[in-house]
C-alpha cells in the first residue's frame, strides 16, 4: 500500500521541566495524530544540531488553546529547547481520508478539474495555500493564468473526489477575468 506524509505540526517552546513541548498544530485531527504511541517523523530546522529524526508520543493534552505533547525521546527541558522548530510529519495510507466528510487532504484536491456552476471548465486545481483566515484553492486556467479561490462552501459548493472535480461559484475577477481584462 502506498503512503504519503502529512505535516501535522511544529514543536514550539518547552513547557515545564520534564520535556513537554507546545505544538503548533497543522492538522484538523490532532487527537488522531498525537494519540499516545503515534510515531512521527521529525524534520529539524536548517542549522539545528538536533539528532532527532523520529518521535513517539508519550502523552498529549490541551492547555486552553495550546496542545502540549510529551515525546518519549525528549526527557527534560534542555532536550525540549533543542527540539524547538522541528516539523512533525505523519505517514498515512494514500487512500486515507479525514474523519469529517467536508475535509480533504491537499493531495486529494491537486489535479481535480474545476468547473463553474453551469458546467464550463475553469481549469485544474494545482495546490492549496494555507492562510490564517482560510485556505485558498490554487487553480490554473486553460490559458495558463494562476488564480486563488477562497476554499469556503459559498465559493466551492461541491467537491467530488470520485468524479475528479470541484465546482466553483465563479464571479468576474475570481477565476474568469473581469470584462475589461479579457
Amino acid at each position: 500500500m502506498e503512503t504519503i506524509e502529512l505535516v501535522v505540526g511544529r514543536i514550539g517552546k518547552p513547557h515545564g521541566l520534564r520535556g513537554e513541548v507546545t505544538v503548533d498544530v497543522r492538522t484538523d485531527e490532532p487527537e488522531r495524530r498525537y494519540a499516545v504511541g503515534s510515531r512521527l517523523r521529525a524534520e529539524p530546522p536548517q542549522g539545528s544540531a538536533s539528532p532527532l529524526r523520529a518521535l513517539t508520543v508519550a502523552s498529549s493534552r490541551w492547555h486552553q488553546t495550546t496542545l502540549l505533547v510529551a515525546f518519549e525521546e525528549i526527557g527534560d527541558r534542555n532536550a525540549a529547547e533543542a527540539a524547538r522548530g522541528i516539523v512533525l510529519h505523519a505517514t498515512v495510507p494514500v487512500d486515507e481520508t479525514p474523519a469529517d466528510p467536508d475535509e480533504y487532504y491537499d493531495h486529494q484536491l491537486v489535479g481535480l478539474a474545476a468547473y463553474d456552476l453551469e458546467g464550463a471548465e475553469l481549469g485544474t486545481v494545482t495546490g492549496l495555500v494555507h492562510g490564517g483566515a482560510q485556505d485558498l484553492l490554487a487553480i490554473r486556467t486553460p490559458d495558463g493564468r494562476d488564480t486563488l479561490v477562497p476554499f469556503v462552501k459559498a465559493l466551492v459548493p461541491e467537491v467530488d473526489l470520485e468524479a475528479g472535480r470541484v465546482v466553483v461559484a465563479d464571479r468576474p475577477g475570481l477565476v474568469t477575468p473581469l470584462p475589461e481584462d479579457a
